[in-house]
């Protein structure tokens, strides 16, 4: 792929020790995936790392990685090298984004007070912050997301920084495509949508292809298929709606 001019964008995840990197607790689990122009290339980075520190019971909870797991495991300032080649100049994606930033910064002034932030070094952009803008006082939660847009995580039985990275992955591009804008009920009404003037598209002289049995076929068994992923008797499926 010609990355020349392209946008390069990390989607991020860490587990910690606890809830607070300003109470010394640190990073134990870093997972990311990349995406040029919104592709996911396949390249990925993912490290644990040993806290030499105790691992709150609430968060164990959360992740299951113990102590005893990450004792052989190499500190931060081993894996900092690699890492911030990994994510420097690229936006980072990260559900709610001041926590895994704080933690990160926590580690990287360790190895250097002086250090400049991670926020100096990569845009940030909050996934929490935009689900909450699209979707205002729903749920906006990863597990949650990922049933508003029919992402599969069913492999989520604890958190992974990596799996919640490339699971983050599909649902940010899902939620920020501008596909589903095209006939939004926040964007236009019905009625606005009837009166759109479609008329400078009539004369394009477009050659028409229609869908063949067997396209058609697929359509409807994808539609099955969405269904039976979203709640109800899946009339929030958006074709059904359409049609």
């Amino acid at each position: 792929m010609n990355t020349e001019n392209a946008t390069r964008q990390v989607v991020l995840d860490t587990e910690t020790t606890g809830l607070e990197a300003d109470m010394g607790h640190r990073v134990i689990e870093i997972g990311a995936v990349e995406l040029i122009n919104r592709h996911l290339t396949g390249r990925h980075f993912h490290k644990y790392v040993n806290p030499h520190r105790a691992i709150d019971d609430g968060a164990l909870e959360v992740h299951g990685i113990t102590e005893a797991f990450l004792a052989d495991k190499p500190d931060f300032e081993v894996i900092w090298p690699e890492f911030h080649d990994f994510i420097d100049g690229a936006e980072l994606v990260i559900h709610n984004a001041p926590f895994d930033v704080s933690f990160i910064n926590y580690e990287m002034r360790q190895l250097d007070t002086a250090i400049d932030p991670i926020d100096k070094l990569c845009a940030i952009t909050d996934s929490l912050a935009l689900a909450r803008h699209k979707h205002p006082g729903q749920k906006n939660s990863l597990d949650a997301l990922c049933r508003r847009y029919a992402v599969d995580n069913s492999q989520r039985q604890l958190h992974g920084a990596l799996l919640d990275a490339e699971i983050l992955a599909d649902v940010y591009l899902l939620m920020t495509g501008g596909q589903t804008q095209l006939f939004s009920t926040s964007a236009h009404t019905s009625d606005e949508i009837a009166d759109l003037d479609l008329s400078p598209l009539v004369d394009l002289n477009l050659r028409v292809i229609k869908a063949s049995t067997d396209d058609l076929s697929d359509h409807e068994s994808y539609l099955e298929f969405l269904a039976d992923r979203l709640p109800g008797d899946g009339e929030q499926v958006l074709w059904r709606r359409l049609t």
